[in-house]
């Protein structure tokens, strides 16, 4: 009896150790569907068609594992700069992936939230947007947490702003309850496909303390065997958060 005691206290050990290994909280910057279209010979659509395939996947994958949050870098500030066809096709993805998608979001217990500043989007975006959040906001499972036009900068920029006009003390607890991404833990994972070694923007307060993951696939190609693996090297990694 005393043997199945220890086992038993052995494998609850073995348990919590492994669910404190699983972050709340992932950030992706989804880099790479131009190029994986380039490589294919395909329009570039097709390669962030490809890309969404990708984020289902993963999507799912890290819901079984038990991550609560998972924030994706899908359309940044910067990106209005691109040319008008390739502005048009992400919008056009956006907008198919609301329509398309909204049904297996609720069926699957997903919450939608958004970050960034939605304004500049054309208006049926944003009623497709904000109709899927009204959908999914009573869902229990993982939170999509879609960054969309985007950029860490402006997000800081309108915190501040939204601060000032408040009166209260300008402080790093207040300032936290006024970005995008307030009520959600800091990632303490942010992956960046796609070979790049920078954030470009991308959650720049919140990711302060983040460990960072680096890899040269690119996004389509991103499965759940690769995001194991780093799953399995953050659980490595002693966070000590500076001290």
């Amino acid at each position: 009896m005393a043997d199945i005691e220890k086992n038993t206290k052995g494998e609850t050990a073995t348990l919590e150790k492994e669910e404190a290994s699983i972050p709340l909280h992932v950030g992706i910057m989804m880099d790479g569907n131009r190029r994986w279209a380039k490589k294919q010979g395909l329009k570039i659509i097709l390669g962030h068609k490809k890309g969404v395939d990708a984020l289902e996947k993963t999507l799912r994958f890290l819901g079984k594992k038990g991550v609560k949050t998972l924030t994706v870098y899908a359309f940044s500030t910067e990106n209005w700069k691109r040319g008008k066809e390739q502005v048009d096709d992400l919008l056009k993805v956006i907008s198919e992936y609301l329509t398309k998608e909204a049904d297996n979001l609720i069926k699957n217990n997903v919450v939608l939230r958004v970050i960034g500043d939605l304004a500049k989007f054309p208006k049926e975006i944003q009623e497709n947007l904000n109709d899927v959040m009204k959908k999914t906001k009573d869902n229990t499972g993982i939170i999509l947490n879609a960054a969309l036009n985007y950029g860490g900068r402006d997000e800081i920029i309108r915190a501040v702003k939204k601060l000032v006009s408040s009166g209260e003390e300008i402080d790093e607890a207040n300032l936290n309850s006024c970005l995008d991404t307030s009520g959600l833990p800091d990632p303490e994972i942010i992956i960046r496909t796609g070979g790049a070694n920078r954030i470009s923007n991308f959650l720049i307060w919140q990711s302060s303390y983040s460990e960072f993951f680096f890899t040269k696939t690119l996004w389509p190609d991103f499965g759940e065997n690769e995001m194991e693996d780093i799953l399995e090297e953050f659980s490595r990694r002693k966070r000590n958060f500076g001290a």
